[in-house]
């Protein structure tokens, strides 16, 4: 117990992130932007499969979200590249 409360007390806490994107960041970051774009796609191709429209309406409310979600990933990274972040 003792050593947990060590290891916590020599972490620092960091006020806010630096302003550099490591290579595993932007790969991460990408990630999430397939990952949302490829669920908005399947969301609205099987709202137009599905028969019930209780469920094909509930399938495009989902499709809209990730497509919100991959629309505030992508505005984020755009400003902040006008910040001109490193890359490292």
């Amino acid at each position: 117990m003792q050593q947990v409360t060590e290891t916590q007390q020599s972490q620092t806490i960091m006020p806010q992130p630096p302003n550099v994107i490591t290579t595993k960041d932007q790969l991460y970051l990408s990630d999430m932007l397939s990952w949302n774009l490829l669920a908005m796609k399947k969301a609205h191709f099987f709202a137009r499969q599905c028969q019930d429209q209780e469920i094909s309406h509930m399938l495009d409310q989902t499709g809209a979200m990730h497509q919100k979600h991959y629309q505030q990933i992508l505005t984020h990274l755009q400003s902040n590249q006008q910040q001109q972040i490193p890359v490292q």
